[in-house]
């Protein structure tokens, strides 16, 4: 299927993003999302999910907070109340945010006793009075994330209904996880690998839907996979792919938004959480839970078990923290370290149109 300029420009609101990482719960907060944008400038980053109601009755500072650096970055919503959801699509433009994301997609059971999430596909008209009242309230793309089906509904024709309601209600873009959800029966983590990827389905569902915006999730582990699969689709969305080997991401920026600058190394990444985490820890911020995401970054080289050793052993007390890191890195080898990435063999075509 050939793209077209009529199907690149439809973005309307907002910057074409080829390339994301997912909104991954205890992953995707703001110290990874940090550490991510020293390895890629332009692929677009999501928060951990944020219900509604946590947004209206927490500390929304805490939610709510990133750096500029971290753009661009799109806030991920959880609810069904469509005037809840359009209060906290207004607080994601007043904040800052690029995008606002409502979840479709997450199977676990507390979030379907909170009716929202994956179970919401079987109510598509809810979903369209959601995202209906989230376009109205907010000039930001509004995004939806959904699986190819749940349960027994997981025909094509009942997702393509889905997607037509949300369509409809003026969704930007459908990001689909392209494996049905089972809501019982199978745990989150097995949501994830067990039921079969079906991603004709997707490829089917942008030929369908040729005016919307279509990003393919699901068992992507590579850059070069993700650039495959924008043969059919818009975009790509890596997950767990993207926190076990944040690094690979460090061709992103030329491979898939044509950026020439080189990549950072491992050491320049390092060098600017240094930086990082030395402005938290004088905040008295416990600096583990900076470092826990910097465990993968060697992943794939032979100093990736003396790195993630040498990082679960260490004391981290904030006073010493910038010291343990840096004595971390005089572990690894300076060729290591100082490496670029190997050029990928496939990049987005620099003729593509709309680019």
């Amino acid at each position: 299927m050939q793209k077209d300029s009529a199907v690149l420009n439809t973005v309307g609101r907002g910057q074409t993003w080829h390339l994301s990482i997912a909104p991954m719960m205890d992953r995707t907060d703001r110290h990874y999302r940090y550490f991510m944008r020293q390895i890629t400038h332009h692929t677009l980053l999501y928060t951990e999910m944020i219900t509604t109601a946590a947004l209206l009755h927490g500390g929304r500072d805490k939610l709510l907070g990133f750096s500029e650096v971290e753009k661009p970055l799109a806030l991920q919503l959880g609810g069904d109340d469509p005037a809840h959801l359009a209060t906290c699509a207004r607080l994601a433009e007043d904040w800052g945010y690029d995008e606002v994301n409502l979840n479709v997609g997450c199977p676990s059971d507390r979030v379907q006793h909170g009716h929202f999430g994956a179970c919401l596909m079987a109510q598509p008209a809810l979903v369209a009075r959601c995202v209906a009242a989230m376009r109205q309230a907010t000039t930001l793309p509004v995004t939806v994330k959904h699986r190819i089906g749940i349960d027994n509904l997981d025909r094509y024709e009942d997702m393509a209904n889905f997607v037509h309601a949300v369509a409809q209600a003026g969704c930007d873009r459908c990001i689909v996880h392209a494996r049905k959800a089972v809501l019982q029966g199978l745990s989150p983590r097995e949501n994830r690998t067990v039921p079969p990827l079906r991603y004709d389905d997707v490829y089917r569902l942008k030929a369908d839907f040729p005016a919307l915006r279509i990003e393919i999730n699901g068992g992507i582990t590579t850059l070069q996979q993700a650039i495959a699969h924008l043969q059919y689709v818009d975009g790509a969305m890596l997950g767990r792919a993207a926190y076990d080997h944040p690094y690979l991401f460090a061709e992103a920026d030329t491979l898939c938004f044509g950026d020439t600058a080189p990549p950072h190394t491992r050491r320049q990444v390092l060098e600017a959480m240094l930086s990082y985490l030395e402005r938290w820890a004088a905040r008295g911020f416990p600096p583990y839970r900076i470092v826990r995401h910097l465990l993968s970054l060697f992943a794939y080289q032979r100093a990736a078990r003396l790195w993630k050793r040498s990082l679960s052993e260490r004391t981290w007390a904030p006073e010493t923290a910038v010291a343990a890191l840096r004595g971390a890195m005089g572990l690894v080898p300076d060729e290591i370290l100082d490496a670029y990435p190997q050029t990928a063999e496939h990049a987005i075509p620099s003729s593509w149109p709309g680019e």
